[in-house]
């Protein structure tokens, strides 16, 4: 019970903040936006830490250390995503394999691949990989929204007007007349 107050808390201030957005944002902004924003600016804090420590102090290969990162943090962040921010209530045995998929393609695409590149060409290992992260967030958010957690309804504010219409004519059956 405690947890449904704290994910409707969540959601909540997520929408009081953007509508609260300047310059037109809030027009254009959804709140679960916002929150991904959020949680994964933590979760992106937590990889960036424990990068550093694998690569930095543990002196561990980049790809090793940044498979180890972002393996943790992406995790933290599906957790945090599923319960507070899409709220969604798909079997986690359906959906965690579809995450894995999206994770490990971004993973290959920008983590890796992308973080190495620039390494490789000689930006520093961190930078490297904030450069990275900024291209993976878009990718993982529209993934999130429409791949993984396609299961959340729209809110009562997107939904659509009911308005009066005649009923729908049935297409087969007795009611629907000769053919």
């Amino acid at each position: 019970m405690e947890t449904m107050a704290h994910r409707a808390r969540y959601a909540a201030a997520m929408t009081a903040i953007t509508r609260r957005l300047p310059f037109g944002l809030s027009r254009v902004v959804e709140p679960n936006m916002l929150g991904y924003l959020l949680i994964n600016l933590c979760t992106f804090g937590i990889d960036l830490g424990l990068l550093g420590l694998f690569h930095g102090k543990e002196r561990l290969p980049i790809p090793i250390a940044v498979t180890l990162s972002y393996g943790t943090a992406s995790l933290i962040s599906y957790i945090l995503n599923r319960v507070f921010n899409f709220r969604s209530h798909a079997e986690v045995g359906r959906q965690l394999p579809v995450f894995v998929a999206v994770s490990a393609s971004n993973y290959l695409i920008f983590v890796l691949g992308f973080t190495d590149l620039l390494a490789a060409v000689g930006v520093y290992y961190e930078l490297a990989r904030i450069i990275a992260a900024c291209c993976e967030g878009v990718y993982l958010y529209c993934m999130l929204r429409w791949i993984v957690f396609r299961d959340v309804a729209r809110p009562a504010a997107e939904e659509p007007e009911l308005t009066k219409q005649e009923p729908a004519k049935p297409v087969f059956g007795p009611a629907a007349g000769p053919s």
